[in-house]
């Protein structure tokens, strides 16, 4: 169409006279002028209004960015250089088509050629091409409209977004493709227009919707008048669709309403600009408003630490994750997170600082408090006293207790890299993985086993481990927990008490039988003195009867030593001889020494010192060393030497007891006293022995010290305080080991001499003997075997002593000796006779000579002439109105 009105005015112009060709080139010319004005102006009216729009939209993004783009500016003077060619290129055209048409304008008389002709018109029309396509090329939107609004011009973008084609555009109002959202447009331009006029200028974001479109747009618009002279001829808008912004900047909005952490902006100087709801309600304030009232240094509790966040935030990109601490309006404090970075201009000055606070106050009180159980589950188990083990499926340590270096010997990282069960005993093996499979096959939720397990110093350890599973949040079972307690101590004090109840139970065995012996030895003893010295006798019955008699004694000697180890007294410490107390042991221990062939070497020492103490005791741990060393002797060899010696050094007197037997391991030495600890098999000994007699040494104030010989064996030496100056008391011998003979009597046959004795026994032997044997020194006996009888006896006649057995018999049952006594003293009214007990049991020392209302005692088995002994120590200590009463 344009070709074809172009090639019209060429065939006019070739029709027009000179003259006429004249006026129409110069009005072409004064044409191309103005386009050419109208073409700069508005290249140059776009690029400002590029400036402008991209300014006002984007100043406030690249300000609140943490970084620095100084390329910016750089690309966009790189791109109006580049724009500035494009237009030299097309003022070149301009120029060119100017002279052209001014060479026509001076040269009348030479027309110019069609061919120039259409040069001229090609130049022109490549022009308004380059122009449109620059228009074209803005992704902005570009449009001209008249005052009326009717569409003048308008670029690709528009025609685009209408969906609709240039031609069916231009002259078309813009109503009919753009309104505004609200349904006022009209009314809006008509109360705006006056303003505009005046000022011939506008900026605003509008919000409008498409004819062809549901959802609304949003512009940033930049409108411009287009001046005719002094005259508004129309209007020039650039919009750029800032839609997907806004919904943004919608989304930001609500993200910044809604978030739970806090969110602020606030300035240099400490003033608050905006927070977020979370903020408000975090630090207790009631509006938004209240808090902006506020300082920043007022929300800290230390105004120190505030100012070094600031220097934080201004000295690093962005700092994240930093520990505050703040207060609240009601005066609490809160512990928050804060992540914070400084928005700074162009030369790097800040501009405002903005983050996000998280309320981590519960979460500190939730890890303290985990912390505390934490601390308290880690105490619980460090001072727990038994082992806890943790496997996971693999049969892998996950955890061990520091209990197991107390326990096993092994550290804790140790224990970690060892197998399952790898030091377990064998034969205990296969019971414990049997076990941690059922447990972890769900099959048993609780059970327990008792296994050896082997210490890291080599001996057996017992230790009772209890399974139970463990399992994960799901209830998934993944792994057993095994807590351990070492039960060595325990099993070897349950085989010791066992011991004890056996020992006590033939204790009480022996009891019995020495009682029993005890009367018969009594008998033996006596009869055997009353035919000895009886007159007519010959030499070699004499011997006989002297022979009988001294094992008479030597059985006695035995049953009370294992009445006193059976049954032993109550502890009387009192100055001791210490030859005594080894002799007395060696008794007891004389025929198991002879048994095993072993020879004891002692030495008495008849000048030491006495020491107190209780004979009972020390012969227990005198006993106790002389066994060990004879157990030590046969564990290498058949036959063995026991050394005893005493010595005296200062003020205490020293007991050694040396063996040539296995001796004794260095390594075992520290612990040599330690309850239950034994060198021995099992089955061997409890561990007792030695923690028992430290004890009884260390009570009487002495000590026990242990030494392995370099030739072998060992030596233990007993240490205990010696009483100088104080001589030592005889040990007890109711037997009269060697008893006093009639010779040896004092002269007080005339005190007994025809006293009375009342003899109350049930054995016929010992009621026979007394009778016979008292009789024959002058005293007048009766017998009876109950106490009905003896009170028939005392309804004839009154005594002098009364000899009662503690333990008496009648029909079958046991009579109390004591109750008989009572009842036969209370029946002899004022002439009460001197009652002495008799009994085969074991007597403590005090009840041989007791005074005042305690009755005496007389120990079984003894001679007659003990017993005379006896009757004249009662009537030497009885007042003298007393003693010659007959």
């Amino acid at each position: 169409m344009q070709e074809e009105n172009q090639r019209a005015q060429q065939a006019d112009g070739r029709s027009t006279p000179p003259a006429d060709k004249q006026a129409v080139i110069s009005a072409r010319f004064e044409q191309f002028e103005k386009r050419q004005r109208e073409l700069w102006l508005m290249a140059i009216l776009v690029i400002f209004l590029l400036g402008v729009a991209y300014a006002w939209t984007s100043w406030d993004s690249i300000r609140s960015l943490a970084h620095h783009y100084e390329a910016l500016p750089i690309g966009f003077v790189v791109l109006i250089v580049l724009f500035g060619v494009y237009m030299w290129n097309k003022t070149q055209e301009i120029s060119e088509l100017r002279g052209l048409m001014r060479g026509m304008e001076h040269r009348d008389e030479n027309p110019p050629s069609e061919k120039q002709l259409d040069q001229l018109f090609e130049i022109i029309s490549r022009s308004q091409q380059g122009y449109r396509d620059l228009i074209d090329s803005f992704d902005d939107i570009l449009l001209a409209v008249s005052l009326d609004g009717q569409i003048r011009a308008v670029n690709r973008s528009f025609s685009d977004l209408v969906d609709t084609p240039f031609q069916q555009i231009i002259g078309r109002p813009l109503a009919d493709f753009v309104q505004e959202s609200s349904g006022d447009g009209a009314r809006l331009v008509e109360r705006a227009m006056p303003r505009f006029m005046e000022r011939r200028q506008w900026a605003s974001v509008i919000q409008v919707r498409l004819k062809n479109r549901s959802s609304p747009f949003f512009f940033d618009c930049v409108a411009h008048a287009m001046m005719r002279g002094d005259k508004v001829g129309g209007i020039t808008v650039l919009a750029r669709d800032v839609s997907a912004l806004r919904k943004n900047e919608a989304r930001f909005t609500e993200l910044f309403e809604s978030l739970q952490e806090g969110i602020y902006i606030t300035m240099p100087d400490g003033t608050i600009v905006d927070v977020n709801p979370a903020l408000v309600r975090m630090l207790g304030y009631d509006s938004k408003e209240e808090l902006l009232k506020r300082q920043v240094p007022e929300i800290f509790i230390d105004r120190a630490e505030r100012k070094i966040v600031k220097e934080e935030v201004e000295s690093q990109p962005k700092i994240q994750g930093r520990e505050i601490t703040l207060v609240r309006k009601d005066g609490t404090s809160i512990v928050c997170l804060n992540t914070a970075a400084a928005v700074r201009d162009n030369t790097g000055r800040v501009l405002r600082y903005q983050g996000a606070l998280m309320d981590i106050t519960e979460r500190r009180e939730m890890e303290r408090r985990l912390h505390q159980q934490q601390e308290f589950a880690r105490r619980l188990v460090d001072n727990f006293p038994d082992l806890i083990l943790v496997l996971d499926t693999n049969a892998h340590y996950t955890f061990v207790s520091p209990r197991c270096t107390e326990v096993l010997g092994y550290e804790v990282d140790e224990a970690h890299q060892m197998e399952f069960g790898g030091r377990t005993h064998a034969e205990d093996l296969p019971s414990m993985i049997s076990l941690y499979k059922d447990v972890i096959a769900g099959r048993q939720t609780f059970a327990s086993v008792e296994v050896r397990v082997r210490h890291k110093l080599g001996d057996w350890r017992r230790i009772r481990f209890n399974f139970s599973p463990l399992s994960d949040e799901n209830g998934n079972i993944e792994g057993v927990v095994l807590s351990g307690r070492d039960v060595t101590d325990l099993k070897r004090l349950e085989e010791q008490l066992i011991q004890a109840e056996k020992l006590a139970a033939m204790g009480q065995m022996l009891a019995g039988v020495a009682h029993e012996l005890n009367n018969p030895l009594t008998a033996i003893l006596g009869v055997t003195e009353l035919l000895r010295e009886r007159e007519g006798t010959d030499d070699s019955t004499k011997r006989q009867l002297e022979l009988t008699h001294r094992q008479a004694r030597r059985a006695a000697r035995i049953v009370q030593n294992l009445l006193e180890f059976s049954r032993p007294a109550s502890p009387q410490k009192k100055p001791l001889d210490v030859n005594s107390l080894v002799e007395r042991t060696l008794q007891l221990h004389e025929h198991s020494l002879r048994r095993n062939f072993v020879e004891v070497d002692f030495r008495p020492q008849p000048d030491l010192p006495a020491v107190v103490g209780d004979a009972n005791q020390l012969i227990q741990v005198l006993l106790n060393l002389v066994t060990n060393a004879e157990q030590a002797i046969r564990e290498v060899r058949d036959t063995g030497r026991i050394q005893i010696r005493l010595y005296r050094k200062e003020n205490q007197l020293t007991v050694t007891v040396q063996d040539d037997g296995v001796g004794i391991r260095p390594e075992a030495l520290p612990r040599i006293f330690d309850p239950f600890y034994t060198t021995k098999r099992p089955g061997g000994g409890t561990g007792l022995g030695l923690s028992i007699c430290m004890s009884i040494v260390r009570e009487h104030g002495g000590n026990i010290e242990a030494e392995s010989l370099p030739a072998g064996g060992s030596a233990f030496t007993i240490y205990l305080p010696c009483v100088p100056g104080q001589g030592p008391e005889p040990l007890r011998a109711p037997f009269g080991a060697e008893g006093a003979s009639p010779e040896s009597v004092p002269p007080m046959a005339d005190l007994l001499r025809g006293r009375a004795v009342l003899v109350l026994d049930d054995e016929e032997s010992l009621r026979m003997l007394l009778q016979e044997g008292l009789s024959a020194h002058g005293l007048r006996v009766d017998s009876a075997a109950t106490t009905e009888e003896a009170l028939a006896h005392l309804e004839r006649s009154s005594y002098d002593f009364l000899l009662c057995d503690l333990n008496l018999s009648s029909g079958g049952f046991a009579v109390d000796g004591r109750e008989a006594a009572s009842r036969i003293l209370k029946a002899a009214g004022s002439q009460k006779p001197a009652l002495i007990f008799m009994t085969g049991d074991l007597v403590e020392g005090s009840q041989e000579t007791a005074g005042g209302d305690e009755p005496l005692c007389l120990q079984k088995p003894f001679r007659v002439s003990d017993v005379l002994a006896f009757l004249r120590d009662v009537l030497s200590d009885a007042p003298a109105e007393t003693r010659n009463t007959r």
